[in-house]
C-alpha cells in the first residue's frame, strides 16, 4: 500500500520545489540597447541618449516588411536630474523594457566631461546588476554623445560595433589610443596614485546626413567617426586632449603599444627610415633618494625595418647599431614630451603614484595627498631604451641604391 503512493508523491514534491522559470524575459518586451550617451542640456540635466538594436534588420539585412528598408537600430532620448531617472524616463517613449546586458559603448560629452566631471556618471552603472561594467568608454570629442550614437555606419550595420572595432584595431595597430572600460575608469578614479584617460571619439563630416540612411548608400560616406587623441582627467574632469606623438609616448609609458611605427631621419633626409614595432616591454620602477621619489622607465622594444627610402646598407651591423640609437633616441624622447606636458597639467596618468605605493608604502603615506600638485610635477624621471631591429624585410639592399 505505502509503495502505492511513493510515486505519486515524488511527483506532487516535485512540482511544489520546481518554481520554473520565475524571472523569464520575453526576447518581445526587450529593447536590447547597443551603447548610451550622456549629454548635459542648457538647463543642467542629463540627457541620455539610446542605441537600440532592430533585431529583423540585423538578422536580416536590410529587409524592411512593407514599408521598405528598414535600419538595424533606432535611437531615443530623454532627460532627467541622474542617470536612473533619464533611463526611466525614456520608457514613455519606448514600448519595451529597455534592457542593458548588451550595452557595451558608453559615450560622454566631453562638455560634460570638462564642467562637471564624470565621477558621479558611473555610479548608477556600476550598481545596476545588468550593465556591463566591461562596457567600452569613450569621450564624444568637440561633438555631442547624441551625435556618436545616432551615426549610421556602413560595414558595421550597429554603430557601437564600429567604435569598439576601430578602437580595438587602432590600438593594435598605431598605438596612440587605449581601449578602457567602465571598471577601469572607476579604478582610476579612486586611486590617489593615477588619473584615467580615455580615448575620444570625433564626428567628421556632415552631422545632419550623419543619421540618414543615405549615409551609407554612397561608396564615401558624407559623415562617419574615427577616433580622436586621448582625453586626459584630473579629480574627474577632464583638462586636456593629447594628439599624436603625446598620446603615443603616454602609451608607451603605459605599456600598452602593441604595435606602431617610428619614423626617423637618415642621412638628412627626414623620415626615411620605417621602423614597425613588433613587441615591446615597458617597466616602471620607483625609489625614494633623500626622501625624494624618483622613477625610472625602462623600455625594450623589438621590431622589423618596415621602409626605407634612402640608399643605406642593411647588411652592416655597424649600421643597425646606429639606426637602432636613433631609434631610441627617438622613442625617448617621445615619452619624456609625454612625462612633460602630464606633469605640466598636474595629471600623473601614468600611475607614477601607484607604483611609489607599492615599493615603499610608508614613504607613499606622506606623499599621497599633495601628490599630483605638489610632488608629481616636480619628480624626476629617468627613461631608458633599448631597441632592437629583429629583420630587415625581404630585401636587404634599397632598390633605390641602385637607382643612384
Amino acid at each position: 500500500m505505502i509503495r502505492k503512493w511513493i510515486f505519486p508523491f515524488i511527483i506532487l514534491t516535485s512540482i511544489v520545489l520546481l518554481s520554473g522559470c520565475w524571472s523569464n524575459k520575453e526576447l518581445t518586451d526587450l529593447a536590447f540597447i547597443a551603447a548610451l550617451g550622456i549629454d548635459k542640456n542648457e538647463e543642467g540635466r542629463y540627457v541620455g541618449t539610446f542605441q537600440i538594436v532592430n533585431p529583423g534588420s540585423v538578422a536580416g539585412g536590410m529587409q524592411g516588411g512593407g514599408g521598405g528598408e528598414r535600419l538595424p537600430v533606432t535611437v531615443y532620448s530623454a532627460t532627467g536630474n541622474n542617470i536612473v531617472e533619464v533611463s526611466r524616463r525614456a520608457s514613455s517613449k519606448v514600448s519595451r523594457r529597455l534592457y542593458y546586458a548588451h550595452t557595451n559603448l558608453l559615450v560622454i560629452s566631453d562638455e560634460l566631461a570638462k564642467e562637471q566631471g564624470i565621477t558621479t556618471i558611473f555610479d548608477a552603472l556600476d550598481r545596476d546588476p545588468e550593465f556591463r561594467n566591461t562596457a567600452t568608454v569613450v569621450i564624444a570629442h568637440d561633438t555631442k554623445a547624441a551625435d556618436i550614437v545616432k551615426t549610421i555606419t556602413p560595414i558595421d550595420k550597429i554603430s557601437a560595433n564600429k567604435v569598439i572595432k576601430t578602437l580595438k584595431f587602432t590600438e593594435q595597430r598605431w598605438g596612440e589610443h587605449i581601449n578602457v572600460n567602465i571598471h577601469e575608469v572607476i579604478k582610476s578614479l579612486v586611486s590617489p596614485g593615477k588619473e584615467p584617460i580615455i580615448t575620444g571619439f570625433r564626428l567628421v563630416g556632415d552631422s545632419k546626413q550623419a543619421n540618414k540612411n543615405e549615409n551609407i548608400q554612397e561608396t564615401t560616406p558624407k559623415a562617419t567617426l574615427e577616433a580622436s587623441g586621448l582625453a586626459v582627467f584630473k579629480d574627474g574632469k577632464l583638462i586636456d586632449w593629447l594628439q599624436g606623438e603625446n598620446a603615443r609616448g603616454t602609451v608607451w609609458g603605459l605599456n600598452k603599444i602593441q604595435a606602431t611605427e617610428v619614423n626617423i631621419d637618415w642621412k638628412g633626409k627626414k623620415e626615411s627610415i620605417g621602423y614597425q614595432v613588433i613587441r615591446q616591454k615597458t617597466k616602471v620602477t620607483a625609489n625614494m633618494l633623500k626622501g625624494k621619489p624618483k622613477i625610472l622607465i625602462n623600455i625594450r622594444v623589438e621590431g622589423d625595418v618596415g621602409e626605407v627610402t634612402v640608399p643605406v646598407n642593411l647588411t652592416d651591423p655597424l649600421v643597425l647599431m646606429k639606426i637602432e640609437k636613433e631609434l631610441q633616441k627617438e622613442i625617448k624622447k617621445e615619452i619624456q614630451n609625454a612625462v612633460k606636458r602630464a606633469q605640466k597639467n598636474k595629471s600623473d596618468i601614468f600611475g607614477f603614484g601607484e607604483t611609489i605605493h607599492i615599493s615603499d608604502p610608508k614613504a607613499w603615506k606622506k606623499l599621497k595627498h599633495n601628490w599630483n600638485d605638489v610632488y608629481f610635477p616636480k619628480i624626476e624621471v629617468d627613461v631608458k631604451v633599448n631597441a632592437f631591429i629583429r629583420r630587415t624585410g625581404l630585401r636587404n639592399k634599397p632598390y633605390i641604391s641602385g637607382m643612384n
